[in-house]
């Protein structure tokens, strides 16, 4: 209180009762995998796609990172944090080997080829992945004659699998299916001019060199960083651990995990245990969400069994997108698949920018697209949709478009996407908004405060649309009184404020019910 010792006007600024509560932002993704060069486990923020490139380099041969971070910008995300793991500070892969002789990218050292094998009318060769066997055998179900399915094992292990045609020119055919989606083979026509026939069924052995021209062991690929690397350490700022000190993020893909898997560098188990690890950081922080890649070359049986069986993933926190997506890469001039989740961040940013974060960021076009590894019906998907996995689909006349906002969650309160991406909004923008109640008096003022600017808040969020109901009383209500707060609690110095609200739902399934009718009788027809 201010002393008035002599006569005259005085001036004087008060507090207003009013401290208005701003709405966060939820479209700031962060990236973790491979690069040539950049900061090593330093999440670094790139607000376009130039940032990226002068930080970590273009695109890179056998890698996703960059694939991804220009799939994001370039489905509206604007804002990103990158995280450079399994490498060196001076920009070398952990083996000493240059990044050139690891990546084997256009206009780099490229890996030697090894020896061709003859598969009848084609010639088999391997560029990756060590001591290779690759098998011809029927292709699955009745088709032409032609059809076969090609499989890739790294020991007894099936690394890759392709369901081909012999057929020049078709949609599967084997040269074109093999240089679009294996990283461990090449396949080409013995001799051009010849007769094209399938394969007699058999087993081929293969050995890839390495750059330096030496055999590379299965598995000793050490430009493919472990488990390890990815989860981190949060006391000293790695992987995952380094992403806890940025509270901006809102979502969370590892894209270059499916790389290390096609390499035949970590197993499944390997993966889930990454998985795991970034589905813990996220709900650790409690204000992301983990964008889950699934294993590249699973049909819709098989990525039931995976998801259900050998993932398990149950979590609030994580969302599932299937299949792979086939876009053109800029830096080859050629088609090539790619894990989803870069491009869903994107979607997600630019549903929360156009529509709001309330809304599920679900049929809309995945920009970039320009084919599926898999066209899924929508009886797969009828078996995909109840057990977590989020379908893109390609629809006639309408492109290319996500068809599925759940997260992985088996409680029904958190099935949809949008419900948990909201709260996080909801949640932090009240603990930012509120940081002046801190020290200040607890009594009846502060309490009816505190009532005001919540519930001012959430009216503005009704008014957009993000609460159910018809009125503001049936949409949220704020508690915060002598119930809420007990002279005990007091005592201890707290105070309470209960909030209840209404979250908005998806309409996931939407039904016209039509019926015949007498005309100009108003009765249905029995």
């Amino acid at each position: 209180m201010p002393s008035y010792l002599s006569p005259g006007v005085y001036v004087e600024e008060v507090a207003s009762g009013s401290r208005p509560i701003e709405g966060v932002g939820t479209s700031v993704a962060a990236f973790v995998g491979l690069a040539p060069t950049g900061p090593l486990n330093e999440p670094t923020l790139v607000t376009n796609w130039s940032q990226y490139v002068a930080s970590f380099g273009a695109f890179t041969d056998g890698f996703y990172l960059a694939h991804s971070v220009y799939g994001f910008f370039n489905n509206g995300g604007s804002a990103a944090y990158v995280v450079r793991v399994g490498g060196s500070a001076e920009g070398s892969p952990s083996n000493g080997a240059s990044p050139a002789a690891v990546t084997g990218s256009a206009g780099q050292a490229a890996l030697t080829a090894g020896e061709p094998k003859q598969l009848g009318t084609f010639n088999v060769t391997a560029v990756a992945g060590g001591s290779l066997t690759v098998e011809v055998a029927d292709a699955d179900g009745e088709g032409p004659a032609e059809r076969f399915k090609l499989i890739v094992k790294d020991g007894e292990k099936p690394v890759e699998s392709f369901d081909v045609s012999a057929k020049k020119g078709g949609r599967n055919y084997v040269v074109t299916q093999v240089k679009e989606r294996s990283k461990l083979i090449t396949v080409t026509e013995a001799a051009p001019s010849a007769q094209l026939a399938r394969p007699d069924n058999q087993t081929v052995s293969l050995v890839a060199p390495s750059a330096s021209g030496t055999v590379v062991p299965a598995g000793s690929d050490d430009s493919h960083p472990g488990p390890a690397q990815y989860l981190g350490d949060s006391a000293d700022r790695t992987g995952f651990g380094g992403l806890e000190a940025v509270d901006e993020i809102s979502m969370v893909a590892v894209p270059d995990l499916m790389a290390a898997y096609q390499r035949g560098a970590i197993d499944l188990e390997a993966v889930k245990a990454v998985q795991l690890g970034l589905i813990a950081h996220c709900e650790l922080m409690g204000d992301r969400v983990a964008v889950i890649d699934p294993p590249p070359s699973l049909n819709a049986r098989q990525i039931r069994v995976w998801r259900q069986e050998t993932a398990g993933y149950d979590s609030k926190y994580a969302a599932l997108y299937y299949p792979w997506v086939k876009i053109f890469d800029p830096a080859s001039g050629q088609t090539r698949l790619t894990p989803p989740s870069g491009h869903v961040a994107g979607i997600w940013a630019r549903n929360d920018f156009e529509r709001g974060v309330h809304k599920a960021p679900a049929n809309e076009v995945v920009r970039g697209a320009v084919d599926l590894e898999l066209q899924i019906t929508r009886g797969e998907q009828d078996l995909l949709n109840p057990i977590g996995v989020n379908c893109i689909r390609a629809f006639p006349g309408r492109g290319i478009r996500v068809w599925g906002a759940r997260t992985l969650s088996s409680d029904p309160a958190w099935r949809y996407l949008n419900v948990r991406r909201y709260f996080n909004y909801l949640e932090e923008s009240i603990l930012l908004g509120t940081q002046w109640v801190v020290f200040e008096p607890n009594d009846h003022n502060l309490w009816a405060r505190i009532r005001r600017n919540i519930s001012a808040f959430l009216v503005n969020e009704w008014r957009s649309g993000a609460l159910f109901g018809q009125r503001p009383e049936e949409a949220f209500y704020v508690k915060c009184d002598d119930e809420t707060n007990t002279p005990e609690s007091v005592d201890l110095g707290r105070v309470i404020c209960e909030i209840g609200i209404a979250p908005v739902k998806p309409a996931e399934f939407v039904i016209f019910r039509l019926a015949q009718f007498s005309s100009g009788s108003g009765e249905l027809e029995e």
